[in-house]
């Protein structure tokens, strides 16, 4: 329900944490897949556009596709074919390897430049699919919990552990999910650049709903340290329910449309 009252829209701002002016919607135009004007998969002129990104090509190739563990794999073989004195048959493996390595590079290529994930104040939308363009729409009311896995150099992984019993299939997200989660699939924003500063900014928009059972201390610990140091940032915890500010996308369950 839409808050009327002058006084309920001056408590849902006290509650609700200090969100960066938005971006440039336009900035979407071009960028990766494109919605095509659907509702699902385009922010609306009344949702503040907090980010947009996409995975980074190495690290998604490292993790979706576990081109690590196959070049450990097709290592394992030519060593075994070396040690038992096949140098025709290691040479094999070395070249097959070396071509299966090259095909999940080029599928994490093509997946990274079909992704494009996207934070509003009021969901998460992910435009993805390789095959198929699929648009995913995330309400942030229905984010149960937020789990962020650092990798280093300020990439890393956001995965969103949702409410409710309405769930997308695996086929349908793979590779932006949580690994080893097939029962219960959690969308996940893989290799994005920034992620602790997404991670937080996911969770300030998050906040107005209430507080969300997150793994982000090490984010939620930053911010407390830039609050002693003079600087604006607000917490999440503490925030007590709120009515959205408005209906819409925002209220609706987790949808998944193929384009």
């Amino acid at each position: 329900m839409a808050l009327n009252s002058d006084t309920d829209q001056g408590a849902a701002a006290r509650l609700s944490p200090t969100l960066p002016e938005g971006l440039d919607h336009a900035l979407l135009e071009g960028d990766g897949p494109t919605a095509h004007g659907d509702k699902l998969g385009t922010p609306q002129p009344d949702e503040r556009l907090l980010w947009r990104g996409r995975p980074k090509v190495s690290l998604l190739a490292r993790g979706a596709f576990r081109t690590y563990w196959v070049a450990f794999y097709f290592a394992v073989l030519v060593a075994v074919c070396v040690a038992t004195d096949r140098p025709g048959t290691a040479a094999i493996m070395a070249g097959a390897g070396a071509v299966t390595i090259a095909i999940l590079y080029f599928l994490a290529w093509l997946s990274a430049r079909s992704t494009l994930y996207i934070l509003t104040d009021v969901r998460v939308i992910m435009r993805i699919g390789m095959a198929i363009e699929t648009r995913i729409n995330v309400p942030l009311k229905q984010v149960k919990a937020a789990h962020l896995r650092d990798s280093g150099k300020g990439f890393g992984d956001i995965a969103l552990e949702l409410n409710g019993d309405r769930l997308l299939g695996v086929v349908l997200l793979w590779p932006h999910l949580r690994p080893w989660h097939i029962n219960h699939p959690q969308p996940m924003l893989r290799a994005i650049p920034e992620v602790a500063r997404v991670a937080q900014l996911m969770a300030n928009a998050r906040a107005i709903y209430g507080e969300i059972e997150q793994n982000l201390s090490d984010v939620k610990e930053t911010a407390a340290e830039t609050v002693h140091q003079g600087q604006a940032v607000s917490a999440t915890v503490g925030l007590r329910p709120v009515a959205p500010l408005r209906t819409g996308l925002g209220d609706k369950g987790l949808e998944g449309a193929p384009a």
